[in-house]
């Protein structure tokens, strides 16, 4: 009986990891970059570029599998995007904020405390596909 109990406790967190909604005004916030900083549970980025930047940074980001919108577009200067991991569904939050000729990128985990460099490799390829930006 227990066991069965501790395997519904698994599926219903498992779920809810997967399911769970995820709220805009939690996670579709300002970046507040002020520097580039590798984090534990993410990375924040400030790139040279302005809204064609933002433009072009926004088709890469869909390009990548598992990823959509949360909040935001381009033209209003911030958007946050949602990914999740392939087999467990972890969500990973993005916002990308335009600021002044800049870019401001902001990428973190949902949960757990650390992210074992998942976001800063990701946020590094995005960056990578850019080309110079100088």
């Amino acid at each position: 009986m227990v066991f069965w109990l501790i395997v519904l406790v698994v599926i219903g967190g498992l779920a809810w990891i997967r399911l769970g909604p995820s709220d805009p005004d939690v996670w579709h916030v300002d970046p507040k970059v002020t520097a580039d900083q590798d984090l534990a549970g993410g990375v924040r980025r400030r790139v040279a570029g302005g809204a064609p930047l933002m433009q072009a940074l926004h088709r890469i980001i869909l390009e990548t599998p598992r990823t959509e919108v949360l909040a935001g577009s381009p033209d209003e200067g911030r958007v946050t995007y949602v990914t999740r991991s392939l087999w467990m569904g972890f969500p990973d939050y993005t916002t990308v904020q335009l600021e002044g000729d800049s870019v401001e990128i902001y990428a973190r985990l949902r949960f757990g405390q650390s992210d074992q460099g998942v976001n800063r490799a990701r946020v590094s390829g995005w960056l990578e596909r850019l080309g110079p930006t100088d």
